[in-house]
């Protein structure tokens, strides 16, 4: 449903935006964690969204790199939903460190995944390719499954990294573009040469893949649209290049301070979105500030 502060100014916020399901289960399991001991190591960004970072650190959640867990012993630390590679429960086993193991369903089923695949083909010559952004925390993961020998690809330029004379078996982030995937996967099947066979598997969330084509929809239905993302974050960038294509007047913005420094028609409809790393309240927050420049 729309929502509307005044008779004066039109605002929606898009009720598909904002946090995934993974993204929720790991807040809230920080959130419990917190409000009963009081402080909690996070490895790495709980969520690519500064703002929330900066919420849940002044509750007690302390973030630290793989260099800094290397170091803790005898303690417990929150394992975020994009999932870690094997060498992350090893140092944990080693150093007597509790995990709380917040990694998306959807994550652990796909390393599971190319685990499997990866150990059928050990005694080939096959490769295993994963589309996704290099140095991704996810794909860190899921690269990891495979001792680091999976063949990583953000586009069709990278495909000179793969020999298409080998078996090749191709998996996706769970977070990248269908569209993406598909147009790679039509590319891969051209070029392999037989007899070596091509192998791909879909392995992108729908719940993250279904937020494209609402939120153009969305977006084309606005005067104005507001995408409030951290710049961090990949998928942010993403959709907001999704909101552009169908409307001109988008607008990125990390937090709700940058509204004041935005000429825009208050007298027109305008759409507030975000990414699946996008806290509900701060999309809110934004719509705050918009009610104030009246």
């Amino acid at each position: 449903m729309p929502i509307f502060f005044t008779q004066m100014i039109d605002i929606e916020i898009d009720s598909k935006s904002g946090f995934c399901f993974g993204v929720i289960n790991a807040i809230a399991k920080a959130e419990e964690w917190l409000a009963n001991e009081g402080a909690l190591y996070c490895l790495g960004d709980i969520v690519h969204n500064g703002c929330e970072v900066d919420r849940l650190r002044r509750l007690g959640l302390q973030t630290i790199d793989h260099r800094q867990f290397a170091t803790l012993t005898n303690t417990r630390v929150l394992l975020r939903a994009h999932g870690e590679p094997p060498s992350t429960y090893q140092t944990s086993k080693h150093n007597n460190i509790k995990l709380i193991d917040a990694s998306c369903p959807v994550v652990l089923k796909l390393q599971k995944r190319i685990k499997k695949t990866y150990e059928n083909i050990q005694n080939s010559a096959a490769q295993i390719v994963i589309y996704g952004k290099k140095g991704h925390a996810e794909v860190n993961g899921l690269v990891g499954q495979t001792d680091n020998t999976a063949i990583v690809i953000e586009n069709e330029h990278d495909l000179q990294q793969i020999d298409f004379q080998k078996d090749i078996y191709l998996f996706s982030q769970t977070t990248k573009s269908l569209e993406g995937f598909n147009n790679l996967v039509n590319i891969m099947q051209e070029k392999t040469v037989a007899p070596a066979q091509f192998h791909f598997f879909d392995t992108i969330c729908r719940q993250v893949a279904n937020r494209i084509p609402n939120i153009k929809k969305f977006a084309a239905e606005k005067d104005i649209v507001l995408f409030v993302s951290d710049p961090k974050s990949s998928n942010g960038k993403q959709l907001f290049e999704c909101c552009k294509s169908v409307n001109r007047n988008s607008f990125f913005i990390s937090n709700p301070s940058e509204i004041s420094d935005l000429q825009i028609d208050l007298t027109k409809k305008i759409g507030i979105c975000g990414a699946t790393s996008t806290p509900r309240q701060l999309m809110e927050k934004v719509a705050d500030a918009i009610k104030h420049k009246i």
